[in-house]
């Protein structure tokens, strides 16, 4: 036994050794030719520059990248050296080993740089639902088409395209990734950790000087003068809006992320987030300091618009080139709030735009450029209202970013069908339509909530109102409703009924610091029953899941999308629909 244990010791110590570096970027990354990356190597002592030896493919490093690396003797004032080298570009495609070696230590990694085929797109839109579920789609299609006799009515703009895939969502350290490194393997086609985006999270403390690969839009813009559009419903600085062109390994980074648009410059950008880019000295600021960017963005060039009139005519002059659009001073407000209930933040900004009404001035604006443009969507208050366990608002959502991609879909087809257009979930959350709840709204029931849950046939068919030309029912306090449930639970007081007055808040700050106890708002709420959960005290709101997600497309290189993907293939797709890196280039 103990010859056994020491050689599994042994072996365990090979195989430290022989993964003794780090090496950035990872191993199997797939890498757009011409595209930039940073190259790091981290040792895990200090190594003199003498020792070190890295090859590519057998040749020194410098002679393959064209210039020599930064030797840091003592990265972060530790006893850990490192080798980082900025803007490296490899042209020609195949399959790349690494090596890095500091003596007694070494490590291989491959990559595998690739071309694209010439160029099928002149547009791309990717639209992304943030935390858009498999339950949100149905419940969507239920509510905006109908059903009867086990047929949907009609079929959501989302589901009716000609490709779909699968799409698999880790990120490079866990397998439950969050929108920041999922919307950056979108942008960039790498992997990344939780709260990183546009970088390889290495082990520094600075969050902005970790090796960055480079965004889409970037290179859309570098390579073919694209216009580029972001929008979304959350706070621009928010996590996949900010991946779209930000490079940082933590997220919440929102002062210095509105410095990295301003430096990208997307031509059109919209969204809440209006607090950071105020002065310090300005009543609701979230500014560290006493930069006005709106007054920088407008002195650029830029037409900035707070209010859904002001979008809708700075959008329809043909003058109007470079756009921001700051609607809330953090995030929007969901559609059941703003057109049906009036909670919220609404009252607080009354004029808030409808996500259709941001992705038309968009197309408006972008359609300028004659070399084209990308444009990334985002109806991101899926996710919050999800976290919230608030499943009606999330439906909600859900239909307003079906009612968007169908406006951009209607858009193309009148330009040609020369747009490829994705629609794709950054990650999970574990929802499930079980089937319906049931009882009467106006009256207190007497039987158990569970009891008041319809399975199989006693689920019957929801009956809320008829949809309106937008397809949504006007109430959702109706008596047959659908039972939409969570696997990831805090503590909170499950009512089974719609919130009307405010999103729903399952939790509140408990005694001990940094933890959360259930609502005690929703104590007394008719049929209200303590839940206890399965998350720890320190989560206080459900998180999402591992599941893969539901990518559909249609356009020019769609075809590409099929079977079983990987997120960061998505930033292949549209870089080969955009011919980013043809043969010969």
């Amino acid at each position: 036994m103990m010859r056994l244990i020491a050689a599994l010791a042994a072996l365990w110590l090979s195989g430290s050794a022989a993964f003794a570096q780090t090496i950035y970027p990872i191993d199997r990354a797939e890498i757009l030719a011409g595209a930039k990356f940073d190259f790091k190597v981290e040792f895990p002592d200090r190594v003199d520059a003498a020792a070190v030896k890295v090859t590519v493919d057998g040749e020194d490093y410098a002679a393959a990248f064209g210039k020599p690396a930064a030797h840091i003797e003592r990265e972060d004032g530790k006893d850990q050296s490192a080798l980082i080298l900025r803007d490296v570009i490899l042209s020609k495609p195949g399959r790349y080993t690494v090596e890095a070696s500091d003596g007694p230590r070494s490590r291989t990694v491959s990559w595998t740089v690739y071309e694209t085929g010439p160029r099928k797109a002149k547009n791309v839109i990717l639209f992304i639902g943030d935390g858009l579920s498999p339950a949100h789609r149905v419940a969507a299609r239920l509510l905006s088409k109908g059903i009867a006799e086990g047929k949907s009515l009609g079929k959501l703009a989302i589901d009716d395209m000609p490709h779909m895939a699968m799409v698999a969502t880790a990120g490079s350290d866990s397998i439950i990734t969050d929108s920041a490194n999922a919307a950056s393997a979108f942008a960039t086609g790498h992997k990344t950790a939780v709260n990183a985006m546009g970088v390889y999270a290495d082990r520094t403390a600075n969050p902005f000087d970790d090796p960055r690969v480079e965004t889409i839009t970037s290179l859309a813009k570098r390579r073919l003068n694209l216009a580029v559009g972001i929008v979304t419903n959350t706070e621009v600085e928010d996590a996949t809006p900010a991946a779209m062109v930000a490079h940082t390994r933590r997220r919440v980074t929102y002062n210095d992320i509105v410095d990295q648009y301003f430096a990208a410059k997307p031509d059109v950008l919209m969204g809440g987030g209006m607090a950071n880019f105020l002065p310090k000295s300005t009543p609701g600021s979230k500014r560290s300091d006493e930069t006005d960017y709106i007054a920088r963005f407008r002195d650029d060039g830029y037409g900035v618009a707070i209010t859904a009139g002001e979008l809708n005519a700075l959008a329809a002059k043909s003058e109007t080139r470079k756009l921001l659009g700051l609607f809330a001073a953090g995030n929007m407000d969901g559609v059941l709030d703003r057109k049906f209930l009036k909670g919220g933040g609404v009252r607080k900004a009354p004029e808030q735009p409808d996500l259709t009404e941001q992705v038309q001035a968009a197309l408006n604006v972008l359609s300028r450029n004659e070399s084209g443009f990308f444009l990334m969507v985002e109806s991101g208050l899926i996710d919050k209202f999800a976290h919230a366990l608030d499943f009606d608002r999330a439906v909600y959502d859900t239909i307003m970013l079906d009612n968007a991609v169908r406006l951009a879909r209607d858009w193309s087809r009148r330009n040609g069908d020369e747009t490829l257009i994705l629609v794709v979930a950054d990650h999970n959350h574990p929802n499930a339509l079980v089937g319906t709840v049931n009882d009467d709204m106006a009256t207190i029931p007497n039987a158990p909530l569970r009891e008041r849950i319809g399975v199989y046939a006693r689920a019957g068919f929801p009956n809320y109102p008829a949809p309106d030309a937008e397809g949504y029912p006007s109430r959702i306090d109706v008596s047959r409703r659908l039972a939409i449930f969570s696997a990831s639970l805090p503590d909170h007081y499950e009512t089974m009924r719609p919130k009307l007055d405010h999103p729903n808040e399952p939790t509140q700050k408990a005694d001990e610091p940094n933890t959360f106890k259930a609502n005690e708002k929703h104590k007394n709420l008719p049929g209200a029953m303590l839940r206890l959960g399965n998350l720890p005290a320190m989560m206080g709101a459900s998180v999402h899941s591992g599941e893969d997600v539901i990518l559909t497309a249609t356009g020019p290189g769609s075809d590409r999308v099929r079977g079983s993907m990987d997120n960061t293939e998505v930033f292949r797709v549209m870089a080969d629909a955009l011919g980013l890196a043809p043969p010969g280039r």
